[in-house]
């Protein structure tokens, strides 16, 4: 019962605790003021005897009451002066320990709840000292967010004209592309604060914990308008309601949706997320009003990778070929290319030397490819084949293709028809008919496509009933695609040779 008053009235029963230690300890006190007052009094009372009694009195008696008071006085004010010490030789009660012990706990819960607060509430702004020149590479990218840095510098300019900007912009694209770089960059172009916070920061075991992080973030981003909030890996949370059956993270979801829908685009605050998995990503948080922009990074392609490769070199004593490098760092992220330049500085201080030789950069290739899995360096044979396949996909598709892309352009398709479908499929296997035909074998090279054309076949079969057969249907398609292919090879080729050359074709 003391356990539960204590947990659920902290304050109040801290007050009583307090109250009744004071009250416990000062009880000595009074009973040796007492004792002083009642020595003092028969003192007094004896004097006025002795003065005021005509009889002469005798006996041993009187002498030991005499002597009696006079010990009191003394061992009164003995008491007095060292009642510190006497009362710490005094035993505590049990009922005091329980009250010492309650009061201490109720200490404790108090500070660690006020540490908690402390350290949920704690989000702070960051100013960014980089730029779109601190970041390079990514010229097309810079172009689209430039009007976010605009509305964001020249906020009336278009609000005059009724004009508003998309309220968040979702980065895609795979790891170590520049996906946080780019975010910081706006906004030290901008020259606004920057809240950065990981989707994983708000998915909490306490409920209701990740929904009040992020009703706080958007009130501190609010009151420091104009300001950027970058959510990174929002996959984290954002992934779409009803799978894993999580609460808690459902809750703090739908506290983000409400959070962006709660302000509009004269608040001055833009929401930045960053993910490489857009599938999994809830269909509300996508929708118009929330991440209705959507900018896709790849794989940087050759000339990206020179000029990422001068921003690194940049004030270095250096004896090698940009151009070269580029060439041989084929699938290289930006954070591999920066880690490959750390690793052959290192290699170059371990030598004693002051220039960045090439065998540098070749020892950091090899050291970088056999240390991380995740980076390939590709063989002239396998850029070749990569080309190759790049190359009926750009031909049949007539799009932008990038050499280390393996996502397909593709529309919305509200009312598909069996054309636009087999188009679709054509699309997704343009890659691999490709190879078979020039390189008369057949290759797996990205997988995911094969299996999104097997995908929309089955529907074609099992739900739309446009077809007889999954099998007979690829077939048909792959056979229509030999023939387009074969009649304009020379195209094709030429389009293969821009890819191994510029490793993008428009």
């Amino acid at each position: 019962m003391k356990y539960w008053r204590i947990k659920m009235f902290p304050n109040s029963k801290k007050n009583d605790t307090k109250k009744e230690i004071k009250s416990n300890g000062s009880n000595i006190d009074k009973n040796l003021k007492l004792m002083s007052i009642s020595a003092i009094v028969l003192i007094v009372l004896f004097l006025y005897t002795v003065t005021k009694s005509d009889n002469v009195i005798h006996g041993t008696s009187y002498y030991v009451g005499v002597g009696f008071l006079f010990v009191l006085l003394i061992l009164t004010f003995a008491l007095q002066k060292y009642k510190d010490r006497i009362r710490g030789l005094i035993p505590k009660n049990k009922f005091s320990s329980e009250l010492e012990i309650a009061h201490e706990t109720a200490q404790n819960n108090d500070s660690t709840t006020i540490k908690q607060k402390e350290e949920s509430s704690h989000i702070s702004a960051t100013t960014s000292n980089l730029t779109f020149k601190d970041v390079a590479g990514i010229s097309e990218i810079k172009e689209e967010l430039e009007e976010v840095v605009d509305f964001l510098n020249n906020p009336k300019k278009y609000q005059k004209y009724g004009v508003s900007l998309p309220r968040g912009v979702l980065l895609v694209g795979p790891p170590g592309v520049g996906k946080t770089l780019i975010a910081k960059a706006v906004a030290g172009e901008a020259e606004v604060p920057f809240f950065y916070q990981s989707g994983a920061s708000f998915v909490h075991i306490y409920v209701g914990m990740g929904a009040k992080r992020v009703r706080e973030l958007f009130s501190v981003a609010k009151l420091n308008a104009p300001s950027i909030i970058f959510i990174d890996e929002i996959d984290a949370v954002g992934k779409a309601r009803g799978i894993g059956n999580n609460d808690e993270r459902e809750a703090t979801l739908n506290e983000l949706l409400t959070q962006m829908d709660g302000f509009d685009s004269s608040s001055g605050v833009m929401v930045v997320a960053a993910t490489n998995k857009i599938e999994v990503l809830d269909e509300a948080l996508l929708r118009a009003g929330r991440f209705d922009r959507r900018v896709f990074l790849t794989l940087p392609t050759k000339h990206d990778r020179v000029e990422i490769l001068k921003l690194y070199l940049k004030g270095k004593s250096i004896n090698l070929d940009i151009e070269k490098l580029a060439n041989e760092t084929s699938g290289f992220s930006s954070s591999a290319l920066s880690t490959l330049v750390n690793e052959a500085l290192l290699c170059m201080i371990k030598r004693e030397g002051t220039s960045l030789l090439e065998d540098d950069l070749e020892f950091a290739k090899q050291k970088i490819q056999f240390g991380k899995k995740q980076i390939t360096l590709l063989s002239e044979e396998q850029k070749d084949i990569l080309a190759t396949y790049q190359a009926g996909k750009a031909f049949i598709s007539k799009t932008k293709v990038n050499l280390f892309d393996n996502a397909i352009s593709t529309e919305d398709l509200i009312y598909p028809s069996k054309t636009q479908l087999k188009d679709l499929i054509k699309k997704y296997l343009a890659g691999s008919v490709a190879l078979e035909i020039i390189k008369n074998e057949s290759y797996v090279v990205f997988e995911d496509e094969l299996k999104e054309a097997y995908k929309i076949a089955h529907k074609m079969v099992d739900e739309y009933k446009m077809s007889q057969s999954v099998e007979n249907l690829i077939q048909t398609i792959k056979d229509e695609l030999k023939t387009e292919i074969i009649s304009n090879l020379v195209e094709l080729k030429k389009i293969q040779e821009i890819l191994l050359k510029d490793e993008v074709v428009f």
